[in-house]
């Protein structure tokens, strides 16, 4: 995980929903090019955030028993609001199936009580000792390093 989209687990109810923030500031680099006299979050980097959001629930839900969730689908993908500096975006994920592998999630993203943003996600889990057992060792220290960044978004106590 390159780029961490999320700013803080607000709420997390393991196997039903996770709720999520990210802030949104000025000193985003990639505000400068999207758009100039006009910054937005990019579209794409909203979509992100739900898929790290949802990434998140699997992972509390499984207790990390993966250390690769990805994106496998994207549908009904719906953009209603910009999203500037200063605002929060908050995304509220909810699974709706789980299969051998997936997960499909209902994820919403909203700015106080205007939705920004809704879509369905079908995201992949596995782990690469599972495939290849002498790389075991990756998935310990991709958890691991997991582990070290949840401590930094984990709900305050």
């Amino acid at each position: 995980m390159r780029f961490i989209l999320i700013d803080r687990i607000l709420e997390c109810v393991p196997g039903e929903y996770i709720v999520t923030k990210k802030n949104l500031t000025l000193a985003e680099e990639y505000l400068a090019d999207h758009f100039p006299g006009f910054p937005v979050m990019p579209g794409v980097l909203m979509l992100e955030a739900m898929t790290q959001s949802a990434a998140w629930l699997i992972r509390l839900t499984d207790n990390y028993a993966d250390s690769i969730i990805s994106l496998k689908e994207a549908r009904n993908v719906k953009y209603n609001h910009f999203v500037q500096p200063g605002q929060t975006l908050t995304l509220r994920i909810e699974i709706l199936s789980r299969e051998a592998g997936e997960v499909k999630v209902k994820a919403q993203g909203w700015l106080d009580d205007v939705q920004a943003l809704s879509a369905r996600l079908v995201l992949t889990h596995h782990g690469i000792g599972r495939d290849n057992p002498s790389l075991a060792w990756k998935d310990a220290a991709v958890i691991e390093e997991l582990k070290k960044v949840y401590e930094l978004i984990a709900p305050q106590k």
